[in-house]
């Protein structure tokens, strides 16, 4: 077996947007868990997801996401496959069954398109749910695109006021209304506490199911589960491995799509199905045994070390506050992208770096590449739709980390600022 230079990790800041950065504590365990499970002499990729101790891991797991969250029992926790990319499918699919079900009038009534779905475009990912559900025809509804608003240059970068949001009305029994909480391409992010769920229109936030896509900013901050239909969540960020997607749903929005399908509701593929999944304890088929059982390791190492999800949140506010300060600070060499503050990513810090001229330079942001790479501090590069630099700052990244980095952000600066004087 090839050995383990611990100090190579130690010293490596990894800041990439995802797969990201894992405890260092957690991940020995786990691998030695791949080795050998509790001394079984099987590893934990080996054992029957049939069997008592499998049932031990992913029933620990969900018992301390549900203590981390306060998921009522109303609610079902189910570990699904495919990404947060396949819940753009199934989130919408079962929330249309789902109406169809409890509405069996609705299209016989007139509404023979179905019935509305909201979607709140803030960034490429609900965007992309969004282009999604029109490529089921899904009758969709754009109640804000911020690439749309004045001043805005085509781009992502701000969240108007709801007032200025154009909802499905409530007497049409929208099917949902679908955002994402983080956006980790543009660095949007709703502001504290969260999206604005008190603000919506009594009528409308009483009646319409609420899904929050929280792929990527998940156990860093509290979030009302009780005001919301469906939670969902990759792990990759600030969770586990990728394979595993887990889905909060409530329990009376759990329906057979096929009592659906002759009211106009949808059929929908087996393994989409989220009564399968709850009917089966989250094995109706070989769940991804790997990621669930990481996954509960960051759990518990959060519930218990780590001060749960409020310590999450204050550590979170320390790290982005810092890098923020240190763009604001740049005199203009660093360049956020996201045009309105209180929005800006605690998770995904987006920002250019401009020269003399104000514009972005591609030259200078290879050198801030390179000076961070030199500090051991890796995948910076913001993602290839939008270019520039994206730090980002999950719970397994240290404030400490988060110092180096600020370090060679005002050394950075001070040499470019110097360069300029010559």
């Amino acid at each position: 077996m090839a050995s383990f230079d611990a100090s190579r990790r130690d010293r490596t800041i990894n800041l990439g947007a995802g797969p990201s950065v894992l405890p260092t504590d957690v991940l020995l365990v786990a691998a030695q868990a791949i080795l050998d499970y509790e001394n079984s002499g099987m590893g934990v990729t080996e054992i029957s997801h049939r069997s008592s101790a499998f049932k031990t891991i992913i029933d620990k797991a969900e018992a301390d996401l549900r203590a981390l969250l306060d998921i009522p029992d109303s609610y079902a926790v189910l570990f699904q496959q495919g990404g947060g990319t396949e819940q753009f499918s199934a989130t919408a699919l079962n929330l249309l069954a789902a109406h169809a079900v409890r509405n069996p009038d609705y299209q016989s009534a007139g509404q023979a398109q179905g019935p509305p779905a909201d979607y709140a475009i803030t960034g490429s990912w609900s965007a992309k749910a969004y282009k999604e559900a029109q490529r089921l025809g899904i009758r969709a509804h754009a109640v804000i695109d911020a690439r749309k608003l004045p001043d805005s240059n085509g781009k992502f970068g701000s969240i108007p006021a709801l007032t200025e949001w154009n909802f499905s009305k409530a007497e049409d029994k929208p099917a949902f209304l679908y955002y994402c909480d983080n956006e980790t391409v543009d660095g949007v992010e709703y502001a504290s506490p969260g999206f604005p769920i008190d603000q919506l229109p009594e009528d409308y936030r009483k009646t319409v199911p609420i899904i929050a896509d929280c792929s990527s900013n998940i156990l860093s901050r509290p979030i009302d589960i009780r005001a919301h239909a469906i939670v969902f969540f990759g792990a990759q960020k600030n969770v586990g491995p990728s394979g595993v997607t887990v889905v909060i749903v409530r329990r009376d929005l759990i329906v057979d799509p096929d009592q659906g399908v002759p009211h106009g509701g949808p059929r929908i593929p087996v393994t989409l199905v989220y009564k399968n999944s709850a009917d089966n304890s989250s094995l109706y088929n070989t769940p991804p045994m790997f990621s669930i059982y990481t996954s509960g390791l960051v759990f518990a190492d959060l519930l218990n070390k780590k001060g749960g999800v409020q310590g999450a949140a204050e550590r979170s506010a320390t790290k982005s506050g810092l890098v923020y300060n240190a763009i604001d600070a740049s005199q203009g060499i660093f360049v956020p992208t996201v045009r309105q503050p209180d929005v800006r990513s605690r998770m995904n810090v987006t920002f250019r770096i401009c020269g003399a001229d104000g514009s972005p330079s591609d030259e200078l942001e290879t050198a801030f590449v390179k000076a961070c790479a030199e500090k051991d501090i890796q995948q910076v590069k913001g993602h290839r739709s939008v270019g520039g630099i994206r730090t980002s700052l999950y719970n397994a990244v240290t404030v400490e980390q988060v110092q180096v980095l600020v370090g060679v952000m005002e050394a950075f600066v001070k040499k470019e600022l110097e360069r300029r004087k010559a």
